[in-house]
């Protein structure tokens, strides 16, 4: 095993830097070569051979990143670590990291720090050298052994000696190949530890951009569903003053007999459904994750496609959807199919399966009017003729009331009213009625993770559905069409009639409030209740 002096390559444009840095490096035994740019020094790196690259620039360089990936730097890891200087924010340094940077430290420098990560880079870099070399003298052992053998089988027949001596080789051979497979697990499972402590400090960092993203849209959604419910409210009748604000009648149309009665018996029992939905491989079963995540969204390679991954410690690829239900038995929840498993006739997660990924439902939570924590829930059972699905959660201690159904044709006819309840626009519009100081105090405490919010929302009591009355306009075999004004996140919501009873469950709503929208008569309902206890 040889012994040399280490070569460092430092490259910095700006000349104080470059002088602070020779003197920091003067010290040392090393060989300290400098550049002037880092195209200069990436083209040194390309041509020569060095230790650890040292250099200072911006990550968001686009003529950097360029040079960076070309450069490509994960192949040079096993003889050349690179530590990257800058004064870039958390965002770029995970960038830096997931493009292949070894190591990043902001500027400006402290010395102490500096020569102690230059130092850990060079140990990691010995430790790799080491076991190339000793990779390198066994498969030369190894093929010694195997020239050995070879010129022994043809003598073979001599003497019994060599037949002794022949067996003899062949354990040492086999032992040989044996070491060399050790050898090389060695050097992968090393070369996964050297990087272990940039990923997992990559991964929080991701997390983190990831909350700042969803705040920003978070709340450009609540101000958009604010002013949406603002101009539906300008264009409907005034509700009288003991009526829910979220009530809202329909032009020149009768309300229901008795809407307060039905709202304060059934809205506490409409809930607000979470579901969580991550990816796996078909082959490993790994969970998909993103390879990182900034201000701009999941991050992209050259060619523009994001960066997935199904190892490290990196985020999860998540979806969040939202839907929701009614209480029709003892622990039994009512929905639909689609909010149950949203990849069900979804195009979007369609293509995703087609890819090799299978989506599954991470977590589903259910959350009720004046309930300060969610409830786990669980699919009991699917429809196979209609968009419905039932679920099962501990709803023992909520003492909720059941909702009444009414599964006769003759329970929905056509031009009667009919009450909508549900959560339309999902979280957007339960925020959107919540004043601005509790919206932005909410994002904040959250950090915009959907969950967060969700819980923060129902500590708060803040949980709530719309109710919109409208008219049934059709009643057809398999769908009732009504304009009661519900929109996305309103699927699952139960739709009652004038006598008080649930005739149908959204399923299809227009983007937007109003429009004619579709549900699911009730009595398709009927085989998914008699089948459960």
């Amino acid at each position: 095993m040889t012994s040399r002096r280490e070569k460092i390559l430092v490259a910095a444009s700006d000349l104080p830097l470059r002088l602070q840095l020779h003197d920091l490096l003067s010290g040392t035994d090393h060989d300290v070569i400098h550049a002037e740019s880092h195209l200069e020094a990436f083209q040194l790196l390309r041509n020569g051979s060095f230790d650890l690259l040292l250099l200072s620039a911006d990550p968001c360089d686009a003529v950097f990143s360029s040079a960076l990936v070309e450069t490509n730097p994960a192949a040079l890891s096993a003889r050349t670590r690179i530590i990257l200087l800058c004064t870039a924010g958390a965002a770029d340094r995970a960038r830096a990291l997931d493009l292949g940077v070894n190591d990043v430290l902001s500027l400006p420098l402290d010395s102490t720090e500096l020569l102690a990560r230059v130092r850990a880079q060079l140990r990691t870099r010995h430790e790799i050298n080491t076991i190339e070399e000793k990779m390198l003298i066994a498969e030369e052992s190894r093929e010694v052994a195997q020239t050995a053998f070879q010129a022994l089988a043809v003598t073979e027949k001599m003497t019994r000696d060599a037949f002794n001596l022949e067996r003899a080789l062949k354990i040492g051979v086999g032992a040989l190949f044996a070491l060399a497979l050790v050898v090389g697990g060695i050097f992968l499972l090393f070369s996964r530890r050297a990087d272990k402590e940039s990923r997992r400090a990559y991964s929080v960092i991701a997390q983190l951009e990831r909350g700042v993203q969803s705040q920003q849209k978070l709340l450009s959604a609540t101000q958009k569903a604010r002013e949406e419910m603002l101009a539906n409210d300008s264009d409907q009748p005034k509700m009288p003053s003991g009526e829910p604000k979220t009530m809202a009648a329909r032009s020149n149309s009768p309300m229901l007999e008795a809407p307060e009665s039905v709202i304060r018996s059934y809205a506490p029992s409409v809930c607000l459904i979470h579901v969580s939905v991550g990816m796996l491989d078909k082959n490993s079963g790994q969970s998909l994750r993103y390879g990182g995540i900034g201000p701009d969204g999941p991050y992209k390679d050259s060619e523009g496609n994001i960066v997935y991954t199904l190892e490290g410690r990196g985020p999860e690829v998540r979806e969040d959807f939202f839907g929701t239900g009614f209480i029709v038995g003892s622990d039994r929840i009512l929905t639909n199919h689609h909010v149950a498993q949203p990849w069900w006739e979804n195009e979007e997660l369609t293509s995703v399966m087609q890819q090799g990924l299978k989506p599954v439902v991470a977590t589903m939570t259910v959350y009720f009017p004046e309930l300060t924590n969610g409830v786990h829930a669980e699919i009991v059972e699917i429809s196979k003729d209609a968009d419905l699905a039932l679920l099962t959660a501990n709803l023992s201690a909520l003492k909720r009331a059941t909702l009444k159904l009414d599964p006769r044709k003759e329970a929905a006819v056509s031009g009667q009213p009919l009450i909508s309840l549900g959560y339309a626009t999902g979280l957007s519009a339960i925020l959107a009625r919540a004043s601005d100081d509790a919206v932005q105090d909410i994002v904040k405490v959250s950090g915009g993770d959907p969950k967060g919010v969700i819980d923060e929302l129902a500590r708060r009591k803040l949980i709530r559905p719309l109710v919109t009355q409208g008219h049934i306009g059709d009643v057809l075999a398999d769908r009732l069409v009504y304009d009661a004004q519900t929109t996305s996140g309103g699927s699952g919501g139960p739709l009652i009639n004038q006598e008080g009873q649930v005739v149908g469950v959204t399923y299809a709503v227009v983007r937007g409030f109003g429009g004619s929208n579709f549900g699911v008569p009730i009595r398709y309902a009927e085989p998914l209740l008699k089948s459960t206890p």
